[in-house]
């Protein structure tokens, strides 16, 4: 399960440049980060605020994409090109929302191992 969500290559690329301790320290970051930043889409969404919701979408793909969390960082893209436009939003911020939490728990797996 933990291969499908978070890329074994990238990882270990990650792990070999970074250091163990290091990427472990990244992950306890990005872990306690990222729920604020889908929160603050959620509110960027209900306030129309188009410019915060890019921002922070961009900021959770870069974040994602260090990990090798590629499909993460890959929805959390679609949100940054995509915006509030054609209502589109709600559904893939849940979609976005549901990834996230696959990808913490193969992260934890992954620290911990």
């Amino acid at each position: 399960m933990t291969d499908a969500i978070i890329d074994p290559v990238a990882f270990a690329e990650l792990q070999e440049n970074a250091g163990e301790d290091f990427v472990r320290e990244l992950i306890d970051t990005f872990l306690e980060e990222a729920p604020p930043m889908l929160e603050q889409l959620k509110e960027a969404l209900d306030a129309g605020n188009a410019e915060g919701f890019r921002r922070t979408a961009h900021s959770l793909k870069s974040n994602s994409h260090t990990f090798g969390a590629f499909r993460l960082a890959e929805l959390a893209r679609a949100l940054e090109l995509g915006g509030l436009e054609a209502g589109r939003a709600p559904d893939a911020l849940r979609e976005l929302t549901d990834e996230y939490a696959q990808t913490a728990s193969a992260l934890r797996g992954l620290r911990d191992a």
